[in-house]
């Protein structure tokens, strides 16, 4: 009679063991539940956090950038590359843009590991496509020039440009079409107008073409001349008919040493007799901008890229945007302003400045 007793004892021992580890088990896996959750909104507020912050820091360097062009612009004069507004801003602590007595001492030390660089690049410095197609929907014949010139110098062959002007034609109808309300045909069919070069693979362009072209170009809302004051070597070879490389590297060596106020300095360095400027195609000044801003917090880096129009000191935005990959150079590199060395048919890389105007990099 024992040995069926016990044997039912150990039977309830083992159950009450096996109850006694499931629910070690449930309070663990309940335990690392809520404990995940309070992680996850932990990190979710952190991410919220640092994103607000980003969004107002690069606001505010925004709004900085727009008071260094609008006291540029109450001045006067020309816009070249030994202006303030053409100098980078190097990474620093955002620490340090606080007040000198340093009486807001959380505000420094939740700043301390956070970092601001950025530069605001002449967009009148390349050659913009909107110049190409006038208004009545024709080719203006001087811009078609410079930029088979530019095709020339960059190895490209003029049908991929030729291509390129009948997309753009097709582009400006459809565009004028949707703008005077009328029933769109098939003929009238085409393809968006494009914002930005990385837009140009909408007209066909191909990734090796476009990123031949990107250091040179831009797309403006409005017709612009370049300014040769800042345009580099091979923008200024194709905006400047008959000038030879030489004749452009000794432009580039002069205008180091003395910008160009008005379009007759341009033609007095020059010292070419045939040498025609055009103040519609070139001139001295320039009203649009690129505005890049790099903010790193820890581990997370923001980037926010702006073109503006800059009317007499009213400088407004027109379009801003934050691209989800830290990498996001647009316009191959926007933040450098063009160089003054003679590389033809490379691409550029991060240009250092000196206190005196002088660039390095390629032509």
């Amino acid at each position: 009679m024992k040995q069926p007793a016990t044997r039912l004892r150990a039977r309830q021992q083992g159950a009450a063991i096996l109850m006694a580890m499931l629910t070690v088990v449930l309070v663990a896996s309940l335990a690392s539940a809520a404990l995940w959750q309070q992680w996850r909104a932990v990190e979710v507020e952190s991410a919220e956090r640092s994103r607000a912050q980003s969004s107002w820091v690069l606001t505010g360097a925004l709004d900085w950038a727009r008071l260094i062009l609008s006291e540029d612009a109450r001045k006067g004069g020309a816009d070249h590359l030994s202006e303030p507004w053409a100098m980078p801003l190097e990474q620093a602590r955002l620490s340090t843009f606080l007040a000198a007595d340093r009486s807001d001492t959380l505000a420094a030390d939740a700043s301390s590991n956070a970092f601001l660089s950025g530069q605001i690049t002449d967009l009148q410095a390349r050659l913009n496509l909107k110049n190409l197609v006038q208004d009545d929907g024709k080719v203006h014949a001087p811009t078609l020039r410079m930029w088979q010139r530019l095709f020339d110098q960059l190895g490209l062959p003029r049908s991929t440009l030729h291509r390129l002007l009948t997309q753009l034609l097709r582009a400006q109808q459809a565009g004028t079409v949707v703008a005077s309300n009328k029933p769109m045909d098939a003929n009238a069919d085409g393809p968006l107008w494009p914002q930005e070069p990385e837009q140009l693979v909408w007209l066909g362009l191909d990734s090796a073409t476009l990123a031949l072209l990107q250091p040179h170009i831009t797309v403006l809302p409005e017709r612009t001349p370049v300014n040769l004051n800042t345009a580099s070597g091979v923008v200024l070879v194709a905006c400047l008919e008959g000038l030879a490389q030489s004749d452009a590297q000794r432009l580039l060596d002069a205008r180091r040493l003395a910008h160009w106020e008005s379009l007759d300095d341009v033609k007095n360095a020059a010292k070419l007799p045939l040498l025609t400027l055009d103040a519609q195609l070139v001139g001295t000044t320039s009203r649009f901008f690129a505005l890049r801003g790099v903010l790193q917090i820890d581990d997370n880096t923001v980037q926010e890229y702006s073109v503006v129009q800059r009317d007499a000191m009213n400088v407004k935005t027109w379009w801003r945007k934050r691209p989800l990959h830290p990498a996001y150079t647009p316009s191959a590199n926007p933040i450098s302003n063009p160089p003054d060395k003679v590389a033809y048919n490379s691409m550029s890389g991060p240009q250092a400045r000196t206190p005196a105007p002088t660039m390095t990099g390629d032509f």
